[in-house]
């Protein structure tokens, strides 16, 4: 992966990370994140770090102050905004960083918005089918993290519900070439096991790997 290749293409070489609420997603993507050449983004952290002051910031703002959806266009652009200022910091080095999401894309109308700007090379799909097991989860995170707004089990179940009427779809979006499925019901660690397995079996990261290094 050159710093040529990125020019030409315009796109960042990407993972992307699906699953349900409690899946363990965020987890995942704040360990890559902290492994030389990965760049974590997630889009809960973007939101929550905007700047109301940018003219993005202020049209998000329009939205949210009135309760209403974020439009999909309006989110892409914030993460859009968000990752080329680490880019512009030089936190996020396209040339030999591999972009890893999470939160973005949360539909298929977002996934079209960011195909213009992420060349997705591998999309891990975080399964856990046990719901039980995903409220645990989420109840135990909720209390940790002091957001006991978020340990309604109505609360969770309605979130659970809109990831399996809607972003679970974009699975669909995707080929199954670059599908990965893992058991999200295993440890932490062997996740992780599972998803470095993968991604250093791939000929992108082996190619990119001898041309840093």
């Amino acid at each position: 992966m050159s710093s040529e290749t990125e020019i030409q293409s315009g796109k960042y070489q990407t993972f992307l990370i699906f699953g349900a609420p409690g899946s363990g997603k965020g987890t995942q993507g704040r360990i890559l994140g902290k492994i030389p050449r990965f760049y974590h983004c997630a889009c809960g952290e973007v939101f929550r770090s905007l700047d109301t002051r940018t003219d993005i910031g202020q049209e998000f703002v329009k939205y949210s102050s009135q309760g209403e959806l974020v439009p999909d266009d309006v989110t892409v652009k914030l993460w859009r905004a968000a990752v080329e200022a680490k880019v512009t910091s030089n936190a996020f080095k396209p040339d030999i960083d591999f972009l890893v999401l999470d939160g973005i894309p949360r539909n298929v109308e977002q996934a079209k918005l960011v195909d213009e700007h992420c060349d997705v090379v591998q999309v891990f799909h975080l399964s856990c089918p046990d719901r039980d097991e995903l409220m645990r989860r989420i109840r135990k995170r909720s209390i940790k993290e002091n957001r006991l707004d978020d340990a309604s089990d109505d609360v969770i179940q309605n979130r659970i519900k809109q990831y399996e009427n809607e972003t679970k779809q974009l699975l669909d979006h995707y080929s199954p070439e670059i599908l990965t499925n893992i058991n999200a019901q295993q440890t932490p660690i062997k996740v992780l096991q599972d998803i470095i397995y993968t991604v250093t079996s791939l000929k992108v990261w082996q190619d990119s790997s001898v041309e840093v290094y």
